[in-house]
């Protein structure tokens, strides 16, 4: 077993020394023995935690049980005489200050650390049992080390953001995240979706601030056009590819697909060939790995040309995206909608014409060529942060986690 002086140098406890120790083997978590360390003070200075004159005045002591660190493979209980000096500077009983103890902490500060270390990669329930520490404990000290170790926001050097939505739980409940999308820097979280909602972020900023702002890339959601429009007066909407092909998938090559299934309903096996072939068509042809998926995608397309007139279509608008040229855009945008209103199918021009209010958004790429495929990621991320934590009730806290998850860098 250790000695006191061992012990002493080990824990690294200054101004304590240890006076007392009580090895109890089977009474620690996870098949730990419990070492109970009684520490005394190794001088009567003290230093006040309040203005940091040293005083040699004692007010009153009261005995604290706090955990440290496993050492080995024991837990360890420290038994603290916390004292309270009098401070002649501010003329008051005040707490000592300890480097290696926070204020009414019950836990050391390396102990904290370690939580807040485990915390990011464990669920809290798993991290409480490691150290037999409280559930509510643990989830205190991660929420706590997560707000001092975020990183401050250089608002001056942010030029673009990026606006998404993801799901908090079933039964339509969102919230709203914003990003840097150069650095990958999660900026601001925020419960629901509605204008209101993103109005609170930009009341949060500085005009000199939402000036700055040069870009917004987002999905087509009129509730962030507005309030950027309404707030940052230098900035620009830029509509994402992802969300727009996405949108296309949903409301064209869907519907043709179930019309075109509907008309074949006489004929089963052409019926079941156009009804199976979703994934075929909403899927990019590059993407399609296996030479047996790109053949029979080209003899489904020449089968059925409101198929493929609905997928050539999908390929030629994602050309958009691909233009530096505003000019050159602008002509393409004009030969797309053109084709697409001849074409004489139904839920096309639909939705050409609901593409119309949007073109100056999708033109904008060509001056501020931002993606939301940062956003994507992230949004990925998130969903493991819940899965993790089966979870959060807290929202304050899993927002925390969110942005401690993206702090930024430098590329």
């Amino acid at each position: 077993m250790f000695d006191k002086d061992t012990i002493t140098q080990l824990g690294g406890w200054t101004g304590y020394r240890v006076s007392e120790l009580d090895y109890r083997p089977g009474e620690g978590s996870m098949g730990r023995g419990k070492l109970i360390i009684r520490l005394e003070p190794a001088s009567k200075a003290m230093r006040c935690s309040r203005c940091g004159h040293i005083s040699h005045t004692l007010h009153e002591t009261t005995l604290r049980r706090i955990r440290d660190l496993p050492i080995l493979d024991w837990d360890v209980e420290l038994i603290v005489p916390r004292r309270r000096l009098w401070c002649e500077h501010c003329n008051g009983p005040h707490l000592e200050e300890l480097d290696w103890l926070g204020a009414h902490r019950r836990v050391t500060r390396r102990l904290e650390q370690a939580i807040g270390r485990l915390a990011r990669m464990m669920p809290i329930k798993q991290v409480a049992a490691f150290y037999d520490i409280g559930w509510h404990t643990v989830k205190a000290i991660d929420k706590y080390m997560l707000n001092q170790q975020l990183p401050d926001i250089d608002w001056h050097n942010i030029h673009y953001l990026g606006m998404d939505e993801f799901a908090l739980h079933k039964g339509q409940r969102y919230a709203t995240i914003i990003v840097e999308p150069v650095r990958r820097q999660v900026l601001w979280v925020g419960e629901g979706n509605s204008r209101k909602t993103v109005r609170r972020f930009f009341e949060s900023l500085d005009p000199e601030h939402r000036a700055r702002i040069r870009a917004v890339v987002m999905d087509m959601n009129a509730a962030f056009d507005l309030e950027v429009r309404a707030h940052c007066p230098n900035a620009e909407v830029v509509y994402d590819l992802f969300h727009v092909a996405a949108k296309y998938g949903r409301e064209v090559i869907d519907r043709v697909r179930i019309d075109e299934a509907n008309r074949l309903r006489h004929d089963r096996q052409a019926r079941r060939v156009v009804k199976s072939a979703r994934w075929l068509l909403l899927r990019n042809r590059e993407n399609l790995s296996h030479p047996a998926q790109q053949a029979r995608l080209d003899e489904l397309l020449s089968a059925n040309e409101t198929l493929m007139a609905a997928y050539v279509l999908k390929e030629d608008l994602k050309q958009l995206w691909r233009f530096t040229d505003e000019h050159q855009a602008r002509l393409h945008w004009a030969g797309w909608y053109r084709r697409a209103m001849e074409s004489g199918i139904e839920p096309l021009m639909r939705f050409a014409r609901r593409l119309v209010p949007y073109v100056e958004g999708i033109i904008a790429h060509c001056r501020h060529p931002l993606h939301t495929s940062v956003l994507e990621g992230i949004n990925n991320k998130i969903k493991v942060i819940k899965r993790m934590a089966y979870g959060f009730r807290d929202m304050e806290y899993f927002f925390l986690k969110i942005r401690a998850a993206f702090p930024g860098n430098l590329r």
